[in-house]
């Protein structure tokens, strides 16, 4: 199996492991998600019908209001959210999502991360060193 190692910058420390789900879009938080199931229930979404329970999210950046991390900390407090995040460009609804929701997420990468991880790659993040390490998933 192919490993591969990106350094990046710290947002929210902490380590976590779990299969990729990558978008290359931003990623929206308001009327995204079931809560209660950890669905993604938005129409035309990439992960439309696809669970984030226990995922490391590989995305853009975030987009939408201010209630982006509200919905992140609904999808935390019942125990359906990520287990980690990684972030091509970090802003305000990103940083402010994964504290609330106090899981690992690393931004601003040596390489696009939604370039070199694919869905349904086992990652580890290491969000106290910036560290994201991806073991490829072979076809």
């Amino acid at each position: 199996m192919k490993k591969i190692v990106l350094k990046g910058r710290k947002v929210f420390g902490g380590t976590a492991e779990g299969y990729a789900l990558v978008t290359k879009d931003a990623l929206g938080g308001m009327g995204v998600f079931d809560v209660s199931t950890g669905m993604v229930t938005e129409s035309g979404n990439d992960w439309e019908g696809k669970v984030v329970t226990g995922k490391v999210l590989v995305y853009k950046t975030g987009k939408g209001s201010s209630s982006w991390a509200g919905w992140y900390k609904a999808l935390s407090s019942m125990g359906t959210g990520p287990v980690a995040h990684v972030i091509t460009k970090n802003n305000s609804q990103t940083a402010l999502g994964v504290v609330l929701s106090r899981v690992p997420a690393v931004t601003e990468l040596d390489q696009d991360p939604t370039e070199v991880i694919s869905t349904g790659d086992w990652i580890k993040v290491d969000g106290d060193n910036g560290i994201v390490e991806v073991t490829k998933n072979q076809p």
